[in-house]
């Protein structure tokens, strides 16, 4: 007897990044349900239409073939969809805009950000992050609400659900788990030393889009560092940075001015800690027979 299993090319989630988008997707799906997010279809339109578009755009002129002074073709096939689409929810899920072409800025420099700035073919910026640090630092009209999940610890248990089933298969656990382990020890003293109650820790704790940078956005395997000794590093210095920027600066933005301020440590850690560079995979599921 034969037992048939569907072959890896009928699979519907064959790559790590399918999970994520979906994960996402659901996530502003969540928001604007049950959060009574004010948010505009066309923006969220905007961003995904512009970011697709910049990789396509940024790809076709990378293409050029510097001997023969001539832009080769890109195949459907060979178009990187997964990443821009990651990048277009990301920014939709963060950032808030009122008007069409802040998203769109922010977008396409998110974008282009991983063509150009790279040390080593590797970009060092997390796309998303640099989107929203631009656009809140080249318009007026562009803002982020930390506090837009609320505080409420079911959020917080679809969020680290979630984004487990998607570092369980990236692997990247260690980031994650080093960032928030800092962060909330970090927290915990500061609560100590004022004297304060535990709800106030927990509330800080459980912030929606706190779970989100750590899982999704901290956690990048194109943009961190490769080695683990580096990432637990990296993860610890961006969790100390936020602390101090979020507690003696007041800034409610601190995780991605955090990420943004040391994200080019990422290319002294590497050379550091030398390990092979992060390549996405797809899983195939093998077509299994068994006769008797």
């Amino acid at each position: 007897m034969v037992i048939p299993i569907i072959p890896a090319q009928l699979s519907i989630f064959k790559d790590a990044r399918d999970y994520q988008i979906l994960c996402l997707a659901l996530f502003l799906v969540l928001g604007v349900a049950m959060r009574d997010w004010s948010l505009q279809p066309a923006i969220v339109a905007t961003a995904i239409i512009t970011a697709l578009g910049s990789q396509g755009l940024c790809s076709w002129l990378m293409s050029h073939n510097s001997s023969s002074n001539q832009l080769q073709t890109i195949s459907p096939a060979e178009f990187n969809w997964h990443s821009p689409l990651i990048t277009a929810l990301g920014l939709s899920l963060l950032l808030r805009t009122d008007h069409i072409a802040t998203m769109a800025l922010a977008a396409s420099i998110a974008i282009a950000s991983k063509f150009f700035f790279k040390v080593n073919d590797k970009h060092f910026f997390n796309p998303a992050n640099l989107g929203i640090i631009a656009a809140l630092t080249l318009t007026n009209d562009a803002w982020v609400s930390p506090g837009q999940w609320g505080d409420e610890i079911w959020y917080g248990l679809i969020f680290m659900g979630a984004g487990g089933m998607v570092l369980k298969r990236v692997g990247r656990w260690d980031t994650t788990g080093m960032f928030l382990a800092s962060y909330a020890l970090l927290e915990a003293v500061r609560n100590l030393y004022l004297g304060w109650t535990w709800d106030v820790w927990a509330h800080r704790m459980m912030s929606g889009s706190l779970l989100l940078f750590a899982l999704f956005m901290v956690t990048d395997p194109r943009s961190i560092p490769n080695a683990r000794p580096a990432r637990l590093l990296w993860a610890l210095a961006i969790a100390v940075l936020t602390f101090v920027l979020r507690n003696h600066f007041y800034l409610s933005t601190a995780v991605f001015w955090a990420l943004f301020a040391l994200a080019p440590l990422t290319i002294m850690l590497d050379k550091l800690w030398e390990s092979p560079r992060f390549e996405w995979k797809q899983f195939r599921r093998v077509e299994l027979s068994s006769t008797r």
